[in-house]
């Protein structure tokens, strides 16, 4: 059995053993780095092996039958004139079809973003701008669209439906037309130099929904990815069935598409959008082992009244992270599933993964630095650091997963790093005598109410003890002497009733004087979200301002 809050090095010895024999045929040190030719020795060590499910339509796809189309193409890019770190865009559902030109993408160096499928036209003409593919896959419905959003841009991508249809090249015209120049046996993958080559731009909005696109190289994914798995034992195939429910541009999908060929993992996916109803019906059939997801899906997913008409009991890990995680849930997934472990995560894009490694002996805590990570907490204001246990200061992170920046985007990225190379998360933590560190809030949320500092988090965790609230996001209505004045957007649970004065009574017992809702209370039936499922706040405080509080 194995023991979740027990740091394993299995993944490491793994990565270790897989990488050697990667290097000892190129004789590139380097090499052991490089993604596409991990991902290459991965899929030729288990032909037979499952690669994919996709849930909603039943097909699956091996790892030679991966590993074929991915070279095919590979070729097609070479055939089509594309170079290193030449942008390819994916932009579809969870299909069997998506990730094969990410893995093409990583044998040649030419770098991977993933976009929401959903993009207005607008949208994606700032997306194309900061992006400037040089090819574009898409559904076939999408593709005029991007025609579209490509005008008046100076860049004329390829479009390649992944589907048939609109008279674009198809993916399975691509590799017929192009695919065929290099045998698999034959075929090579570029060599280039894995600390310094873009594999992903990982679309962050962060909490303020500003696009950006974070550059990581295939040497910060090989180094920081494999913490993912630091508490399984068993490698190759660490868990039996992980699920993704999260699109493409997600952290979440993507370290399980990118890493699922090299550690030998089948995937389960769908090309079906991941509504509540679809997630239930994939969970009941296929019973997934190992999932990662953001708070909002799993309160989404454990929602009282829904949750009966799914067994939730087959995850023996549920990895959670990418906005704050209130312990009211995790409370909740323990006493549906006792015998799933839930760890609540700390990461991000801009880390290529993990800051800290959480061990389940505080569970309000984060954990600790993982051992690959610098990590220092400094008073933003001063720019002094805290030393002292109990003292709230920004984190700030160094170590070989930071990214290269934000992708043309220098003014950004001088923001995020500074000279020395540590990154500002953006992120006010504490830690205690023990060194292990607790989320406060991002700086950019706090509020300011007559010089007095306010945690939209600390309000949020004590309303959602409310039996009645299902849940709940606080941000500030500005008044001009007073500065920020609390109100809190709640959604009710279903068959339940709460009035605004119950809340706010419930936040006075609480919580001292400066930290009431002031502001008043908005309900809501669900929450705004942002492309990467957190909470919209911009659009919250617009609402705040046009709707009449309780």
């Amino acid at each position: 059995m194995t023991h979740w809050n027990h740091r394993s090095d299995a993944v490491h010895w793994y990565m270790q053993e897989i990488s050697s024999r990667v290097v000892a045929e190129s004789g590139i040190p380097g090499d052991r780095y490089h993604l596409g030719k991990l991902t290459l020795r991965g899929l030729k060590d288990a032909p037979d092996y499952i690669l994919q499910v996709d849930g909603a339509t039943g097909e699956t796809e091996n790892f030679a039958s991966a590993l074929k189309r991915s070279v095919q193409c590979a070729n097609a890019f070479r055939k089509l004139g594309y170079h290193h770190e030449d942008v390819v865009l994916l932009m579809g559902p969870n299909h069997i079809h998506l990730t094969i030109p990410m893995y093409a993408a990583f044998y040649l160096g030419m770098s991977v973003a993933g976009i929401d499928m959903t993009l207005g036209v607008n949208e994606l003409r700032d997306t194309f701008k900061f992006n400037a593919p040089k090819v574009i896959f898409c559904q076939s419905e999408r593709a005029n669209d991007s025609v579209e959003a490509l005008q008046g841009l100076n860049i004329k991508p390829q479009i390649v439906t992944f589907d048939q249809g609109n008279g674009f090249l198809s993916f399975s015209e691509l590799l017929e037309k192009y695919g065929s120049e290099t045998s698999v046996e034959n075929f090579r993958a570029a060599d280039f130099d894995s600390s310094n080559t873009l594999a992903l731009l990982i679309a962050t909005s962060g909490t303020t929904g500003l696009p950006k696109s974070a550059a990581v190289t295939h040497k910060n994914l090989a180094l920081a990815v494999p913490y993912m798995w630091h508490t399984f034992e068993n490698f190759p195939t660490p868990s039996r069935l992980p699920v993704v429910l999260s699109p493409i541009q997600w952290y979440s999908a993507l370290f399980i598409f990118v890493f699922s060929p090299i550690i030998r993992q089948t995937r389960l996916q769908s090309s079906q959008p991941s509504t509540q109803e679809h997630a239930y019906y994939l969970i009941n059939k296929y019973k997934p082992t190992f999932m990662m997801t953001s708070p909002n899906t799993l309160t989404t997913l454990f929602k009282a009244g829904d949750r009966e008409k799914c067994d939730l009991t087959s995850f023996e890990l549920i990895l959670v992270g990418g906005s704050a995680v209130h312990p009211s849930l995790v409370k909740e997934v323990k006493e549906v599933c006792p015998n799933t472990e839930l760890m609540v995560i700390y990461g991000m894009s801009e880390l290529s993964g993990l800051a800290m490694a959480f061990d389940g002996s505080r569970t309000e805590s984060l954990g600790r630095p993982i051992s690959n990570c610098y990590v220092k907490l400094v008073d933003p204001y001063t720019l002094e650091e805290v030393t002292e246990p109990n003292k709230n200061g920004e984190l700030w992170v160094k170590g070989p997963g930071v990214f290269k920046g934000y992708y043309r985007n220098k003014e950004a990225t001088a923001e995020a790093i500074n000279e020395d190379g540590w990154y500002r998360t953006g992120d006010i933590l504490y830690r205690d005598s023990c060194d292990y560190y607790y989320f406060v809030d991002r700086m950019k949320l706090l509020l300011k109410y007559r010089n007095h500092q306010i945690s939209p988090l600390e309000l949020e965790s004590v309303i959602v003890k409310h039996p009645a609230v299902l849940e709940v996001a606080v941000t500030g209505i500005p008044h001009k002497e007073h500065g920020d004045l609390p109100v809190a957007f709640i959604i009710p649970r279903e068959g339940h009733k709460v009035t605004a004065q119950e809340i706010k009574d419930l936040v006075k017992e609480s919580l001292t004087d400066t930290k009431q809702l002031r502001g008043g209370v908005i309900f809501l039936k669900e929450l705004p979200l942002t492309s990467t499922s957190k909470t919209d706040r911009k659009k919250l405080a617009k609402l705040a301002q046009s709707m009449q509080p309780e």
